[in-house]
């Protein structure tokens, strides 16, 4: 699934725009009124076989593909580029000026770069996707009414998550009332306790006691069984609900709800952070404010 270094900067995607030679993995119409041909075959050293077709949006000139098919950036003769998702479905349109001939993006994706043949020149436009993730059910920290939501995937034994732990109390105190943060699991298989630790605060989450247990977790010099015991045992609660809570179906239904929700939002590893659906690039104080401010100047706060 991930290395050991793949929690190290949320593993960041790369994005290519080649295309394997074994497999058409893609076929564009040329326009609403061309019909698109059927392709599939073999010859003595290749076989080819249709995956998709799509009706595109004016003629397509040129493309750039993200890596995972996540997503696909097209540049038509109507001097836009349609941005598909994975299914086809448009995500949004980018106008550009008549001259841009070519398209494509940076290794993370932030970074669209357009070619203006015309005018001569080079121009790279930073993009952001705003991600609809469900959050319903999750531990909440703060006013269900603030207007920024900090939603966190996150992992108990990830050692980047526990850095960033701090920095999270500082960015809450710093804007209470204005945010809400909203936990989501994402135990990395190569992390033992991470799981178990997982099933653990939710299940303290039953007695309404998550961030109490949340905050002693990422506190704890060690991870263990013991450890998790004996903050439950701390926390004053019930033992017997707690042990048959945190080994509970329902509980591992809403783990693995978290983890659904992290690959449909394409994260691939720990911390990740979103703010109102928009990823955070910079995880310093700095890049926290500038992205709550943002969000909160249009809110109109």
């Amino acid at each position: 699934f991930l290395n050991s270094a793949a929690h190290r900067e949320d593993f960041p995607m790369r994005y290519s725009t080649i295309f394997p030679t074994t497999v058409l993995s893609l076929l564009l119409a040329v326009g609403p009124q061309a019909s698109a041909a059927t392709y599939s075959g073999k010859d003595d050293k290749l076989e080819w076989t249709q995956q998709q077709t799509w009706a595109t949006s004016g003629k397509p000139l040129h493309l750039v593909r993200s890596l995972d098919g996540k997503y696909t950036f097209i540049l038509n003769d109507q001097q836009q580029i349609v941005v598909h998702d994975q299914s086809g479905a448009i995500q949004g349109r980018i106008p550009v000026a008549k001259g841009v001939t070519a398209i494509d993006i940076s290794p993370q994706g932030e970074y669209l770069y357009l070619i203006d043949q015309d005018a001569a020149a080079f121009t790279a436009i930073a993009i952001d996707f705003v991600i609809a993730i469900d959050t319903a059910g999750s531990p909440v920290k703060g006013d269900d009414a603030a207007p920024v939501s900090i939603v966190l995937f996150t992992d108990f034994q990830c050692p980047y998550c526990i850095k960033l732990n701090p920095l999270l109390d500082q960015i809450y105190e710093k804007n209470k009332g204005k945010v809400k943060i909203i936990f989501k699991n994402m135990p990395l298989q190569f992390h033992q306790m991470a799981e178990p630790a997982a099933l653990a605060a939710l299940a303290a989450g039953e007695q309404g006691k998550f961030w109490e247990f949340h905050d002693k977790i990422f506190a704890a010099p060690q991870l263990n069984p013991a450890v998790m015991t004996k903050i439950a045992q701390d926390l004053g609660l019930d033992m017997t609900r707690f042990e048959s809570d945190r080994t509970s179906p329902m509980l591992r239904q809403k783990l693995g709800k978290d983890m659904s929700d992290a690959q449909k939002a394409g994260v691939t590893g720990t911390p990740t952070i979103y703010i109102n659906g928009r990823k955070l690039k910079q995880r310093s104080p700095e890049g926290f404010q500038a992205m709550i401010d943002e969000e909160l100047a249009k809110a109109g706060k």
